[in-house]
């Protein structure tokens, strides 16, 4: 299937950038007053969906705005500690020289996309981020909208199950990858076709 725009996710997707979401998250706890995401969670969390993962920290849902606000300036500080995933520059050249229009869809700041993308940048075509961490379905909705295209011309890439559930939503296809967050088991529960096992898996689709 030829995808004329194929939409990715950031933190597990194109960036390697958990030891700093945990660090943030971390922070957070401190301040708010929930619990740490420390090492006897972390393989409970990897298999839950972002709600479940609040639920396990005992994050009240009110309060998801402000910590999520306080995460993205936290990780914006730490964003030399970032880096692409091996083979995701590549792969984002190779698809755009194929003609395929590339989009970051994230709750995170487009600052911290933009420097970790680095030169990679010049070949995505659209950025919506600073999303809500439950509004990537509205966004992708409207991603596709403003694009001019079918949902089933585009492509999201994500490594969580929101994004799963975001796509759903959309009504757009999705592909899970198997380098993120979410334990690879958990989330292939949620796609309809094998995750993807490295990023070069994209330009054989």
């Amino acid at each position: 299937m030829h995808y004329e725009l194929i939409a990715f996710d950031f933190d597990g997707t194109l960036a390697d950038s958990f030891a700093c979401f945990r660090a943030s998250l971390n922070v957070s706890a401190a301040r708010h007053g929930f619990r740490a995401l420390d090492d006897t969670l972390l393989d409970q969390a990897r298999g839950l969906s972002a709600r479940g993962v609040l639920q396990l920290l005992g994050v009240p849902l009110w309060k998801t705005p402000r910590i999520t606000v306080e995460m993205r300036r936290q990780m914006t500080e730490r964003a030399a500690q970032i880096r692409l995933f091996p083979g995701i520059d590549d792969t984002l050249r190779q698809l755009a020289a194929r003609g395929v229009r590339i989009a970051v869809a994230t709750s995170n700041a487009e600052g911290l996309v933009r420097a970790t993308l680095g030169p990679a940048c010049e070949v995505v075509t659209d950025f919506s981020c600073g999303l809500s961490v439950f509004g990537k379905k509205r966004k992708l909705a409207a991603l596709i909208a403003a694009a001019g295209l079918r949902p089933e011309q585009t492509l999201y890439v994500g490594d969580e199950i929101r994004d799963a559930q975001a796509a759903q939503g959309a009504g757009i296809p999705f592909r899970g990858v198997s380098w993120g967050y979410t334990a690879p088991a958990a989330l292939q529960q949620h796609c309809g076709a094998p995750l993807l096992e490295r990023p070069e898996d994209l330009l054989a689709l």
